[in-house]
């Protein structure tokens, strides 16, 4: 499954550069953030961090993150990314983490769980991960999303990336996990928006509490 992203690194970051990708990251950032409330000496697992996209914004909050990713491209870009912050990198899998129990005060992934099929045993691995008391935040994108539609389609033709996607409910996410926790849901508008428009349409569906967001991201609590 890692090859899949070796030659992605570039290309995914050039996304959030764009206007329109500022402003999803934005968006997606805030939920995070109000979900995983990253505090001052924390250590927090970033489970498939990726390059790093949101990595910079926990370590901002004054918390120590251990990025885990199985693409070394992508581990080494986040590492690139992250000099000379408490940031540190391990080469690993989320569906068999190799850190001991109770090692995090909290842990998140943010849009990887789509492409792990056992997504329940990559949850339970992020709850044994972290401490009694700490919190857990999955981000994916929303099968309800016509992001989403347009990406399973994309995959159906063959995209080297989205072939290999299972994209979840809000329903099917909070499931994931053995205790109840908080779903929520962001980026609303769609990638062709004018910002404006797109700004609106957002501050909207945020009122509102859509469920039907680009963006899904749940939270729990592990049991002490």
């Amino acid at each position: 499954m890692a090859e899949i992203f070796d030659y992605w690194p570039e290309q995914y970051d050039r996304w959030f550069e764009t206007p329109i990708g500022r402003l999803t990251k934005d968006c997606e950032g805030k939920l995070i953030f109000s979900l995983l409330r990253p505090g001052l000496e924390e250590l927090i697992l970033d489970a498939g961090c990726g390059t790093g996209v949101f990595t910079a914004d926990i370590l901002e909050a004054g918390a120590s993150v251990v990025g885990a990713e199985l693409s070394r491209p992508m581990l080494l870009r986040a590492v690139s990314k992250q000099m000379g912050s408490p940031f540190s990198a391990v080469q690993g899998d989320m569906r068999s983490l190799p850190f001991s129990d109770a090692s995090f005060d909290k842990s998140v992934s943010i849009t990887a769980i789509e492409f792990i099929e056992d997504a329940k045993g990559a949850v339970g691995e992020m709850f044994r991960v972290t401490r009694p008391g700490g919190t857990i935040v999955v981000a994916t994108l929303n099968s309800l999303s016509p992001w989403a539609r347009r990406r399973t389609e994309a995959g159906k033709r063959g995209h080297p990336v989205f072939k290999h996607v299972l994209f979840r409910s809000p329903q099917e996410i909070a499931a994931l996990a053995p205790v109840e926790g908080i779903v929520q849901t962001a980026v609303h508008f769609e990638k062709n928006h004018d910002l404006d428009l797109a700004r609106e349409i957002e501050r909207e569906g945020m009122k509102t509490g859509r469920n039907t967001g680009a963006f899904l991201a749940a939270r729990w609590i592990k049991p002490g």
